[in-house]
């Protein structure tokens, strides 16, 4: 399984099925590549409706044909224009082309829906995207039913967690690896990934990319 992370909150997964996240691409100084590239996907993720985070989906789903797995008003939404939509809501578990997906609490705002996180079970790994969240006691829930191989943690503060909080998201969650993501993007949420992995220590293999750079699974 291959892991590539776009910029800010973004990510690709590539093993059976292609998976994209949060896929913020048009506006964002980070983006690796232009949402136009994207020709082939199988399921597009949003964990919230927030434009650096609902991004582009909508266009990707029009012009792949990818199922949009998001908060049930946002699925409503994307079903009114003709997309192949699932809805969901926290707690809940859909399965689509034999990927599932668990929605998971996340503690943010959101302009349709709420915000939530996100679990993935694709090939046998179990990937969690924390979406935008501050630190929330629900983590240690997530780290004793799921076990994560791999996880995906805003450390950029102001609007999500910072790099301490995160360090012990890492600790909550028993995450085996975790991908720092959500910061570096604009200057207010300007933090050093480094450092973060520095604090985590042992606890987790931190793995600090560049946009556009991946790793395995």
């Amino acid at each position: 399984m291959n892991i590539t992370w776009l910029g800010h909150a973004a990510i690709k997964i590539e093993g059976s099925k292609i998976v994209y996240i949060d896929p913020f691409l048009t506006g964002n100084p980070n983006a690796s590549m232009a949402a136009e590239q994207i020709q082939k996907a199988d399921i597009v993720i949003v964990t919230h409706d927030h434009g650096d985070h609902l991004g582009d989906a909508f266009p990707i789903c029009k012009r792949t044909g990818a199922t949009l797995v998001a908060m049930h008003e946002i699925a409503v939404d994307a079903a009114a224009q003709g997309l192949c939509a699932e809805g969901m809501n926290i707690g809940g578990t859909v399965e689509v082309s034999g990927v599932k997906v668990h929605m998971v609490t996340a503690l943010h705002s959101s302009d349709r829906g709420d915000p939530a996180g996100v679990v993935v079970e694709l090939d046998g790994k179990t990937l969690y995207h924390a979406g935008d969240t501050g630190l929330t006691y629900d983590m240690k829930i997530i780290g004793e039913f799921f076990h994560p191989d791999l996880s995906f943690l805003p450390i950029g503060d102001r609007y999500t967690m910072g790099i301490h909080s995160a360090v012990k998201a890492v600790e909550f969650t028993r995450t085996k690896k975790v991908i720092p993501v959500h910061y570096g993007t604009f200057p207010l949420i300007a933090t050093d990934p480094e450092a973060f992995k520095s604090l985590v220590g042992d606890r987790a293999d931190v793995i600090v990319l560049r946009p556009g750079e991946s790793t395995s699974l």
